[in-house]
């Protein structure tokens, strides 16, 4: 039997930002948020949406010690009629799914949590922005809740949804970044949790992240743990490269996020006739690459930025540029057709966006 969502509202509303500049990314939250427990008597229950406030944690809970806990990320869209688009939400909260099995945490009902969210969103709707590039952010986490200090999964857990009115998550908006190629410390390891979107992940980045802007960079370029040569991700965000015309991209493997945007750069580029290649690729061989003139574009995939250009990588004591610093024909055909489907400016053959 479906489980009935309570709703308590809150007494003191937020105003909300009154420029994009107020916005940034992730700094500002909205009046409400969604919660729901898990035991293991009674599942997932006691699903509500109450007045988004700060948590009471016993010092000993096993997510403050051991990290046991995963996260997404998606975004809503204000459309030109007014309406609200989601853009593939049961992938994300399917993905969830797939984070917590690695995690050890007992699975969600995506299409339930869907409902609430939408349910959510209903309450929340005059937060979502109407200002071009800007959207509202949703972040969907479960945290383990067991006051305890072994180290063992939890039987107890807190499932959140809150939102976030954002705009560019770069400063430079689609502005192509430099990026800084890390040989030294590693995002994740083959049988780890690389593929699981978990805390640990990207606390154990923040160091490399430090050495990148150091340096002038914007972000990451991560290589895998064992040779320290094959390319994997950019920060956050799944790596593309146009190769003699081909989309080029790392293949998936258990160190690598299989991203909702990645999957949908490439559904979208088979469909536009572009030759595709999931295949791993050696940072020595890209850079061979590009020296010689094959490469003519690189950009990072992901929910925050969907689509981000890279204008250069430091690889040791190289730049390597990518068309001449400037953001590429192939780089904006994505960004233009995936945004233009997210905000309702462009049909959308493919059925992903769903109406809140």
């Amino acid at each position: 039997m479906e489980l009935s969502i309570t709703t308590k509202l809150s007494d003191h509303l937020t105003p909300k930002p009154a420029a994009d500049t107020e916005l940034g990314f992730g700094q500002i939250f909205t009046d409400h948020m969604f919660t729901m427990d898990y035991s293991r008597e009674s599942g997932w229950h006691s699903p509500q949406i109450v007045p988004y406030t700060s948590l009471e944690l016993d010092p000993s809970t096993i997510y403050l010690h051991y990290g046991q806990a995963v996260f997404d990320g998606l975004k809503a869209y204000r459309t030109p009629d007014g309406s609200i688009n989601l853009f593939r939400p049961m992938l994300h909260l399917e993905r969830i799914n797939t984070s917590s099995k690695r995690m050890v945490i007992p699975p969600i009902d995506p299409a339930f949590c869907l409902k609430c969210l939408k349910e959510l969103l209903q309450v929340e709707k005059d937060w979502v922005p109407d200002r071009p590039g800007c959207s509202l952010y949703i972040r969907p986490f479960i945290v383990a809740m067991d006051p305890c200090l072994i180290v063992r999964p939890s039987v107890t857990y807190r499932f959140f949804i809150i939102l976030s009115p954002c705009g560019s998550y770069y400063p430079q908006g689609m502005n192509p970044v430099s990026i800084f190629v890390e040989t030294e410390y590693v995002r994740a390891a083959r049988g780890g949790s690389g593929q699981a979107k978990t805390p640990a992940n990207y606390a154990a980045s923040l160091i490399a992240q430090n050495k990148a802007k150091t340096a002038g960079c914007v972000q990451v370029l991560w290589l895998d743990s064992v040779h320290r040569r094959y390319i994997e991700e950019i920060g956050s965000m799944n790596a593309f490269f146009v190769i003699d015309g081909k989309l080029v991209t790392p293949e998936l493997n258990d160190s690598i996020l299989p991203g909702i945007t990645r999957r949908t750069v490439l559904e979208l580029a088979r469909d536009m006739g572009f030759r595709c290649e999931e295949r791993q690729i050696a940072i020595d061989e890209l850079c061979h690459l590009a020296k010689q003139g094959h490469v003519s574009e690189m950009f990072g995939s992901g929910t925050a930025a969907v689509i981000s250009p890279v204008g250069e990588l430091r690889y040791q004591s190289e730049r390597i540029v990518f068309n001449q610093g400037k953001t590429g024909k192939v780089t904006q055909l994505f960004y233009d057709t995936i945004t233009g489907i997210q905000y309702g400016r462009t049909p959308d053959p493919y059925g992903w966006t769903e109406k809140v």
